[in-house]
């Protein structure tokens, strides 16, 4: 097949206009391929579409509105008959003592990195399901996968996002559609700038307050490079076998292997009371029949 044969493909991707979003957009476009730019102010992508008018369909979307994300969803397959690669990118961080943060900020926060994300994957599913094909990419973070100090909002988002992924993909592999949570570290995309939120600070948090300090400080310089993330998603669509986990960047490789090691010693040091709990008459569940099918099925 020649290149003027290749088939473009349709990617559908949220929070465009800015940070990640809008680096993985612009490395799509200048690839070839087609894009879906949704973002609350499509204002900010005149500039993209100038450049590529065949190629970009901005579409104003508020991914905390379920109206919204169906339309938006419906007027993509409208416009280009598909969507191959969905990108759930939107999203904001927001720091804070847990009992300092509003309950609009828990409500918002979750209603933006994990219902949200959950939603438009659950619009774009049976499209895909019915051409037996799409990759789905959920922009998690470590976070996802690691507990830190002052983002205990935040990373619970992540966490159900990180683990929705994790049970979708098992869930929708036979039916040719594959799902990767994308979990990075610290990206230069302002995250911890204008994208970050605060909450009240709270007398007796001062761990927290150190966090908040130098997220404000400007002194946060992340090691991430955002246009070398675009670029490996733009492989990772390709991949005939993506993982259901990836991270990205040697920060966050440390970050997980040392969680990783302190939650193995922690499992074997307890595991005397962990097995103390079955029943008298119970056989080890994985040496059962329906054990080792389950553990097949994953």
């Amino acid at each position: 097949m020649t290149n003027s044969e290749t088939i473009k493909k349709v990617w559908f991707i949220t929070g465009s206009s800015r940070g990640l979003g809008r680096n993985l957009t612009e490395s799509v476009l200048a690839n070839g391929d087609n894009v879906v730019a949704a973002a609350r102010d499509t204002t900010q992508l005149k500039e993209l579409l100038t450049a590529y008018p065949e190629q970009l369909y901005p579409v104003q979307l508020d991914v905390t509105n379920k109206e919204q994300i169906h339309q938006a969803v419906g007027r993509a397959i409208d416009h280009f008959g598909r969507i191959d690669v969905l990108v759930n990118n939107a999203g904001f961080g927001i720091t804070g003592a847990t009992e300092g943060f509003t309950d609009e900020q828990v409500r918002s926060q979750l209603e933006t990195n994990l219902y949200a994300p959950i939603e438009i994957t659950r619009a774009v599913l049976p499209y895909m399901r019915k051409n037996r094909s799409g990759r789905i990419l959920q922009i998690s973070s470590v976070g996802g996968r690691v507990g830190h100090i002052g983002l205990s909002i935040y990373q619970a988002a992540k966490f159900g996002l990180s683990g929705f992924s994790e049970a979708l993909a098992k869930e929708v592999a036979h039916l040719g559609i594959y799902v990767t949570s994308v979990e990075p570290g610290g990206f230069r995309t302002g995250w911890a700038g204008d994208s970050m939120t605060y909450a009240q600070q709270i007398e007796g948090y001062e761990i927290v307050d150190q966090r908040i300090d130098m997220f404000k400080s400007g002194d946060f310089i992340p090691m991430g490079d955002p246009d070398k993330a675009a670029g490996v998603m733009i492989e990772l669509v390709e991949h005939p076998q993506p993982p259901v986990h990836l991270i990205l960047g040697s920060e966050a490789i440390s970050i997980l292997k040392h969680a990783d090691a302190v939650r193995t010693e922690e499992l074997e040091q307890w595991m005397p009371v962990s097995v103390s709990t079955d029943h008298a008459d119970a056989v080890n569940f994985l040496e059962t029949e329906q054990g080792k099918a389950l553990l097949k099925k994953g």
